[in-house]
């Protein structure tokens, strides 16, 4: 059980190396309120005068103290090996393998280096100071002396000065594996006890708590410390012993700390007699290092498996940072493949890192060309931005200066352009939106598929610009594409296309059948066979009067053909004969001139359109060209919903799969750019060091304790 408290002092040293706090090492911590003794009772314990000592707020860094027992037989040896010739010397972390054997310059040195880190007015630093002191004359231990308590701020000290003061305190005795020394003047009430009440909040059973009485030779004339010390007025599970420290006038006196010894000895024969054997600096050590033994073996098992668990951690993480590079060109080229084929691999589905929390890669992109962009073509309105009005414009347009019998061609191809135009804007956009989620994967690949180019923040930036102006060099070009593929449609109007003929084909019967409609309607003194002939052997309804077998004779039969013949082989495709009843005139016989005269007066004395209420056949003639460009804009948007998407990926997306590489390999494979491409960041060189450094440290823990025999626990 002696081996105990030099492993964990090892152990301590290793971890110091690398200044790591994530190994919770037992050890001893010193709490108190200011000017309690703390400091007088580790002095004690080393039996040196080695602390900077006086009124008011002297520790104001965290000293972390090892006491190592040298044996006075192995001095020798020990003293030839560190070229020291005194039987006691002491070590700083900082000043490294300087050795001290003058107690007073270690000292100075504690002052100034509290004084280079929290300044020389009262201010206070959370960094500690690490202290070994060999000697013949102490016992193993790990001791920290830790600021005191203090309640109002002095000097330069901050306002919370309390709050860090608490916290510093809480973050060394929050430690599971230290043992709480809670130190309080015997000349202060015990149930005051700022020492004990903090220990108690983290240690509520007290199961890891010893308190420490100082000062039993100042107490009141007449009053004593016997309950105090039996453990009646605050029971304590690990006891409570009493010290008689030295006073300011007896360091001033350079009274030495083993007279201190001596007189504390006497003073506890005389005042308490029966308790002297219990009491007393020297028991006090005896006791913290019994304690401090038992502690460590409960807690050594727990502490192998945490380091263990610990150099596995670090283990993966200094191979996730990857070696140091030795041969650059391979290094280089491996880079460049890997992301290449991450890129790839993104786009095809198969990568290793899959995104859950969102759409990513060659799925976005189905989902802009199947769900985007079909969506937004199948929301586009056939006659969206074409008014009735406009069709009839563009129809009187086509007619020229003579009425036509027929609806002109002209007018038909004119609009329906207009409308499959409207295609090209959102097709556009599909080529930007799957340009933008190419520009993503980038990101994707560097964050999660190739973590080694986080090492090479120079090669990141060269790769992501490559990639980038590929991309930017495609656009144009893919744009260009999409664009032809909207004006291929409209350079030709196909009306023979077999969906669109279809279409004509219904309509048409949809004609013949109102016609026969309007036939069966017709009055009786009408007779059946007396039909009109339109162009081409057409059969034409009669116009909405009775004609009679003269009015033909004379040529009225030719008026009527000329006022509702013309429109009445599309009349088509509504219902809507009611609205030739309001051009019926009053009388039977020829249809009089002068009422459409007159009405070519009053539009020419409009120079604009007016609105109006559209002639039956007006209204019919609209929705003849309405329905042929309705049925072939489908036509043309089906096309180009499937042939938009084809285009993007042979000139965009596969383009760039098949040339990713070769246009890495061709713009950064170059001997003069290997040094700076290759370049580590300081950062990720650091983090390295630090990972490398802990392994190791991490990895000489576990053969130290690997040292220890398990029976040698017990």
């Amino acid at each position: 059980m002696e081996a105990l408290i030099p492993v964990i002092n090892k152990l301590q040293d290793v971890f110091n190396t690398v200044g790591a706090d994530i190994i919770h090492l037992p050890q001893i911590a010193v709490v108190g309120t200011q000017s309690s003794g703390k400091s007088s009772v580790l002095e004690s314990l080393v039996g040196r005068d080695l602390l900077p000592r006086g009124t008011g707020i002297v520790t104001r860094r965290p000293l972390i103290l090892q006491l190592v027992y040298v044996d006075p037989e192995d001095r020798r040896k020990t003293s030839e090996e560190n070229g020291v010739e005194s039987e006691e010397w002491g070590k700083f972390l900082h000043t490294k393998h300087k050795i001290y054997t003058d107690f007073d310059e270690i000292r100075q040195e504690i002052e100034a280096e509290t004084e280079r880190i929290s300044g020389t007015n009262k201010g206070i630093s959370n960094e500690p100071i690490h202290l070994k002191i060999f000697s013949p004359h102490v016992v193993n231990l790990t001791l920290v002396d830790l600021p005191g308590i203090t309640k109002v701020p002095v000097g330069d000290q901050p306002k919370d000065i309390e709050v860090q003061i608490r916290e510093l305190i809480l973050h060394y005795i929050g430690n599971p594996n230290c043992i709480i020394l809670a130190v309080t003047a015997a000349n202060t009430d015990m149930a005051t006890s700022e020492a004990l009440k903090v220990a108690r909040e983290v240690d509520p059973d007290g199961r890891r708590t010893l308190a420490v009485v100082t000062k039993l030779d100042l107490m009141d004339a007449g009053t004593d410390a016997m309950d105090v010390l039996m453990g009646r007025v605050i029971p304590v599970k690990l006891g409570l012993i009493g010290v008689v420290n030295r006073s300011q006038l007896d360091i001033n006196n350079k009274k030495s700390v083993t007279d201190a010894i001596r007189d504390e000895y006497a003073f506890l024969q005389k005042k308490y007699p029966s308790l002297a054997s219990r009491n007393g600096t020297k028991y006090l050590a005896r006791t913290l290092n019994r304690l401090l033994m038992h502690h460590i073996r409960d807690c050594l098992p727990e502490l192998k498996t945490r380091i263990n668990v610990l150099a596995a951690q670090y283990q993966s993480l200094l191979s996730s940072y990857g070696e140091p590079v030795e041969d650059k060109n391979a290094t280089l080229l491996q880079l460049i493949t890997k992301f290449a084929a991450e890129y790839c691999n993104t786009i095809e589905g198969t990568a290793k890192y899959i995104e859950t929390a969102e759409l990513c890669g060659g799925a976005r992109i189905c989902y802009i060309f199947h769900e985007t962009f079909g969506r937004t073509l199948e929301s586009v309105d056939p006659l969206g931005g074409l008014t009735t009005i406009d069709v009839l414009t563009a129809i009187r347009n086509a007619t020229g200066p003579r009425p036509a019998l027929f609806v002109p061609e002209v007018s038909f191809e004119l609009l329906v352009k207009r409308q499959v135009k409207r295609l090209e804007e959102p097709s556009l956009r599909c080529v930007e939106l799957v340009h933008e989620e190419m520009q993503r994967i980038i990101q994707h690949c560097s964050n999660y598929s190739t973590q080694e180019l986080l090492r090479f923040p120079k090669l990141h930036d060269a790769i992501v610009e490559v990639v980038t102006s590929l991309l930017r060099k495609r656009l144009p070009v893919t744009n260009e594409m999409v664009h032809n593929l909207v004006a291929i449609e409209l350079a030709y109007i196909n009306t023979k296309h077999p969906d669109f003929a279809d279409a004509c084909g219904l309509m048409n019967n949809n004609i013949e059948e109102q016609r026969r409609n309007r036939m069966r309607d017709l009055p009786q003194a009408v007779p059946r066979d007396k039909t009109l002939k339109g162009p081409g052997g057409q059969s034409l309804p009669p116009s909405d009067q009775t004609l009679t077998e003269g009015d033909v004779a004379k040529g009225t039969s030719a008026q009527a053909d000329h006022e509702t013949g013309t429109g009445t082989w599309r009349g088509m495709l509504k219902k809507g004969e009611e609205g030739q009843s309001d051009e019926k005139p009053k009388q039977p016989g020829p249809l009089p001139a002068s009422p459409q005269k007159g009405h070519a007066v009053n539009l020419l004395d409009v120079p604009v359109p007016v609105v109006r209420k559209l002639s039956a056949r007006e209204q019919r003639d609209c929705e003849v060209i309405e329905r042929l460009i309705k049925s072939y804009f489908l036509i043309v948007r089906k096309n180009i919903q499937d042939s938009v998407p084809k285009a993007v990926m042979h000139f965009l997306v596969n383009h760039v799969k098949d040339s990713l590489q070769s246009e890495l390999v061709g713009q950064l494979y170059k001997s003069g750019l290997l040094a700076d491409l290759l370049t580590e960041s300081e950062d990720m060189a650091q983090r390295r060091k630090e990972a490398a450094d802990m392994l190791q440290a991490l990895q000489k823990a576990s053969q130290v304790i690997a040292e220890i025999r398990e029976t040698h626990l017990w």
